[in-house]
């Protein structure tokens, strides 16, 4: 149960009706943004930034739910590994997979590049001020800098929702089956 009430929809003004439909119009985090909504200000500056991230996104999705999924099980934040584990199995990695992670030595589903971006997730996580020159470099090798930034930015802002979500308790919507990966034609 969460510490603060999910704010009733008898209570939106224009304002937080505006910011929640936002965000779901921006995807399936219904309670976070319940109890975001007891300030319109954060509910709506957070789906603005989630939907240009979306919007203008550099890096491939596997790429991005896998950082924000690594992270999320290295701080055991329930609520976001609930809710992007099945958006990194859609990408094809499998529950098993998903559950491996953050380990990735001999991981068979992950390319060497995945494997840089779990070690850089981990490392941005657990040892931002201690990082090796050669583990961005790693990665730099190939992602942009655009893709650098973003990675980066991802990897550090669900450190911060983790945080959020873990502090005030906020439950994962329900959960559904996994949705199956896209299968498209060659």
């Amino acid at each position: 149960m969460p510490r603060l009430p999910e704010k009733p929809d008898s209570d939106f003004d224009a304002q937080t009706r505006a910011a929640f439909d936002q965000m779901a119009a921006y995807g399936a985090f219904e309670n976070w943004s319940r109890v975001a909504a007891h300030n319109p200000p954060v509910l709506e500056q957070v789906g603005a930034m989630l939907t240009a991230l979306r919007d203008g996104t550099t890096l491939p999705a596997r790429l991005s739910e896998l950082a924000m999924v690594t992270v999320s099980k290295i701080n055991a934040c329930d609520y976001c590994t609930t809710n992007h584990g099945p958006k990194l199995q859609v990408t094809g990695l499998s529950a098993e997979g998903i559950e491996r992670l953050p380990d990735v030595e001999n991981h068979p589903e992950l390319t060497a590049l995945e494997r840089h971006v779990v070690l850089y997730a981990e490392a941005v996580t657990t040892r931002h001020g201690k990082m090796r020159d050669a583990e961005v470099e790693a990665l730099r090798a190939h992602l942009s800098d655009a893709q650098m930034v973003e990675l980066t930015w991802r990897i550090a802002l669900t450190g911060a929702f983790n945080r959020f979500n873990d502090a005030l308790q906020i439950a994962p919507e329900q959960r559904r089956a996994a949705p199956q990966p896209l299968h498209l034609p060659p």
